[in-house]
């Protein structure tokens, strides 16, 4: 394989290193491995790595900036297109999207746009470069719900464009999933994350923290009292699911949800905040997406045997194989082909143990992927005392119940067209509340789309 074909080495922290700490896996590159690594593109004319884009960043022209060491150029070509390029760069699948349609990649390794986006975002967070370009004021209000992704994403294009935007956010942090739910070692909050959310306040978006849309104001006295014009609900999908097996109530269960705000939002894993979380000694991790491999590798980092109990095969992981190869590394054990019917107690109600059987694939299921079915006489009982259930989630009810007009689907997700906007006149929504879980750059991606539109309706 010549050089053109194989990629950059990244640094990043050694396992035994990392396992014990929660500063940042990758460290990156520097600028001639950036510059080295972007001058493996080929500048295709026709380049199919941005139409795997779900904000279509102009991904030729910002590494051809990068190539020649114009990394102020990079950076202000990517920022015509995203509002948080240091979090995409760390925590998209690039492998399914961009990456995964690079021409490199058919008989080689496709060009680490990942890496040179997090490279540049980075750059130009450390060397103060100023992005806060915006048109003239339009005079025109707009409310964002939610200050995650989806809802920085469209406060960010909006500002850009004049309009006068404020997020309201439940929490007493802005970021929403950025930063309950993805680990530290991931996605550093107060270096990338913070900072991110600062350059969107530079263009002149109001977050207001606390106030809980459905309780402290509804959407209905936002347009009738506050004179909003326009509306965009990006408030997520917070709500966990559980398997409904006996002793899921137990003492030493948790949603992953849960286990993860109360360590990221919270610092549990920091001694000197009083918000404590008892990771215990063997702890279970049902479910095998990526907020699963989050939990196990911090449950693992506070000291845990950390073990993923998923019903299908390895091969069939919906988590990134790049956070399962980095859980593996670490020492997280991964107990496949297994499915767990109750949770065991002791006389005080603490966990002590989770009864399982052995499950074995049979014919393919609706989604085309083969059925797991249990096996016979298969069951056996893993001694944990911690249980961690990370089985997705859905969006929590409450704005759309109340909100006159606002229609939900079967799985209490908003109903909205393709540019977001929903069965209320003015209201738009995008991302999780509006899909169920999914990725940070498809929720931008929404967020985006949500822009265009609410600026072409309020452009009439």
């Amino acid at each position: 394989m010549n050089d053109r074909m194989k990629r950059t080495p990244v640094t990043e922290q050694a396992p035994e290193v990392r396992a014990k700490n929660f500063k940042e896996v990758c460290l990156g590159y520097n600028e001639d491995d950036a510059m080295k690594e972007a001058n493996r593109c080929l500048n295709c004319k026709n380049p199919k790595c941005v139409e795997g884009c779900p904000v279509s960043i102009n991904i030729p022209g910002f590494i051809s900036k990068a190539k020649i060491g114009n990394f102020e150029g990079a950076a202000r070509e990517i920022a015509k297109y995203s509002a948080l390029p240091a979090v995409c760069g760390r925590v998209c699948p690039q492998e399914s999207q961009c990456e995964g349609n690079c021409v490199l990649g058919i008989k080689g390794e496709a060009v680490a746009i990942g890496k040179l986006e997090m490279f540049t975002a980075d750059w130009s967070r450390k060397n103060k470069v100023d992005l806060s370009q915006t048109e003239p004021s339009k005079g025109k209000k707009v409310a964002v719900i939610g200050s995650g992704p989806a809802g920085l994403t469209c406060a960010g294009d909006l500002a850009k464009k004049g309009y006068d935007v404020t997020i309201f956010e439940a929490l007493h942090e802005a970021g929403g999933v950025l930063v309950y739910g993805i680990p530290e070692f991931r996605l550093p909050k107060d270096e990338v994350v913070k900072a991110e959310i600062e350059n969107i306040k530079k263009l002149g978006v109001t977050i207001e923290t606390n106030v809980i849309v459905g309780r402290t104001i509804t959407i209905d006295q936002l347009i009738e009292d506050e004179k909003f014009e326009a509306v965009f609900v990006g408030s997520g999908a917070g709500l966990p699911k559980f398997m409904g097996i006996p002793g899921e109530n137990a003492n030493g269960v948790f949603s992953a949800n849960e286990f993860l705000t109360r360590v990221n939002l919270m610092k549990a894993f920091k001694e000197e905040y009083d918000t404590p979380v008892k990771a215990g000694k063997k702890v279970a991790i049902v479910g095998g997406g990526n907020v699963a491999m989050d939990a196990a590798r911090t449950a693992l980092r506070l000291g845990a045997e950390a073990h993923i109990v998923y019903r299908r095969s390895e091969s069939e992981l919906p988590a990134r194989a790049e956070e399962v190869h980095h859980a593996k590394e670490e020492g997280v054990i991964f107990d496949v082909l297994t499915n767990p019917t109750e949770i065991l107690t002791d006389e005080n109600g603490w966990v002590k143990g989770m009864k399982c059987v052995k499950m074995e694939l049979g014919e393919p299921d609706a989604s085309g992927r083969r059925k797991p079915v249990v096996k016979e006489n298969s069951e056996f009982v893993l001694e944990v005392d911690t249980v961690i259930m990370s089985l997705g989630t859905s969006p929590n009810p409450l704005i759309s119940s109340t909100t006159k007009g606002l229609e939900i689907n079967g799985r209490a997700c908003l109903v909205a067209n393709e540019d977001g906007l929903t069965t209320k006149e003015g209201v738009y929504a995008g991302g999780d509340a509006v899909t169920g879980a999914a990725t940070v750059i498809l929720a931008m991606g929404a967020g985006k789309k949500a822009a265009a539109a609410i600026d072409e309706y309020l452009s009439r």
